[in-house]
């Protein structure tokens, strides 16, 4: 039987050990880390272990404030039968005090009821969740999705279970190496725009005829600034890629085809001067880097979940057309002017580096 949510911290409070269980892939992970801060300052004696998806631990090089990192086969497979069989054996070995699971996801929450810990935090699922989902934790909070981004509702289902109020913030710290494994310089900060011009599939992107022409717009607006594009390593993208720096009219300064891990691609996006892109993972990165963003989505219903608005972001919706396989109804004029506002912002705080 599940006790009440709101007491769940003052009776963890002294809790010898630690895991928050998400195992999303780049944007949950880079949504998650508010929390994960918050679960940091209130057990700030545990050992804090977190699990993400495998394809994603390299960006917990970011935050070298949690003490061990579990990596959970996600992508490009989902995990077998018999490698949850040895996660649960893992998670049951290690005698966690708490593990706190605000994704819901069912694979998750399989896997939180079956740690062994004495005490399991759950966020309720929007659908409710199966008949016996409760019957997995502990202790649960209902937020509402949809009405803020994921970060901090993530925050907000902590504070229901009683943990001290925080502000969300992103508290990484972005070691050196992995600005220099890209060959970039601290001279080099802010002296170029970055653009992730891929997604997962050519409906959510821009055409390369249209990307090619704003590129071009915003290098006679910004002629001081130079030109870094990255790409994932698939071989749709770098095919992309090649296709794409044929009809560039400005010759790029770095291009980093599927060659940068997380960590270091999210160095490469904290140094530049604004960040382009569209409705993918690098889009997190650039919030998570309070670094100028300009991206364009196509509509979804989870667009307050993940595109937030806000000082340095902004998001331009677009639709499909009929006629294109690409992102349609998009104006390079409304880009440009986006660009313009993010830019005029005040710079942020400088990220620490180790």
């Amino acid at each position: 039987m599940t006790s009440r949510a709101t007491d769940f911290f003052e009776r963890t409070q002294n809790a010898g050990k630690v895991m928050v269980l998400d195992l999303g892939f780049l944007g949950d992970t880079v949504h998650l880390l508010p929390a994960l801060w918050m679960v940091r300052q209130a057990y700030p004696r545990a050992q804090l272990h977190c699990a993400v998806g495998e394809h994603v631990t390299s960006l917990m090089d970011c935050v070298p404030w949690v003490d061990r990192v579990w990596g959970y086969m996600r992508f490009p497979r989902h995990a077998t039968l018999r490698e949850n069989f040895q996660m649960v054996l893992r998670l049951r070995r290690e005698k966690f005090d708490v593990v706190i699971n605000l994704n819901g996801s069912d694979r998750s929450s399989w896997l939180t009821f079956l740690s062994g810990a004495r005490e399991r935090l759950g966020r309720m699922p929007n659908d409710g969740g199966p008949p016996f989902w409760k019957r997995m934790f502990t202790a649960h909070v209902h937020h509402p999705f949809g009405e803020e981004p994921i970060y901090a509702q993530r925050c907000h289902c902590l504070e229901k279970a009683g943990f001290p109020a925080m502000p969300p913030e992103f508290h990484v710290q972005m070691p050196s190496a992995a600005l220099e494994a890209a060959q970039i310089s601290a001279n080099d900060t802010g002296t170029y725009f970055h653009v992730s011009p891929f997604t997962t599939a050519d409906r959510k992107e821009l055409s390369p005829d249209q990307l090619a022409r704003l590129i071009g717009s915003l290098a006679e607006k910004f002629p001081e600034k130079r030109w870094a594009f990255s790409c994932a390593p698939t071989d749709r993208e770098l095919k992309k890629m090649e296709g794409l720096m044929a009809m560039l009219p400005v010759k790029p300064w770095r291009v980093f085809a599927g060659s940068l891990t997380l960590t270091q691609l999210a160095a490469v996006i904290a140094n530049g001067a604004l960040h382009l892109c569209g409705d993918t993972g690098p889009f997190h990165l650039a919030v998570m880097t309070q670094t100028p963003v300009v991206a364009w989505f196509g509509p979804h219903p989870g667009l307050r979940d993940w595109a937030p608005q806000a000082q340095k972001c902004r998001v331009v919706v677009g639709a499909g057309e009929a006629a294109s396989p690409f992102l349609g109804q998009i104006r390079n004029d409304q880009l440009i002017q986006a660009v313009g506002s993010v830019l005029a912002q005040p710079a942020g705080p400088a990220l620490m580096t180790r």
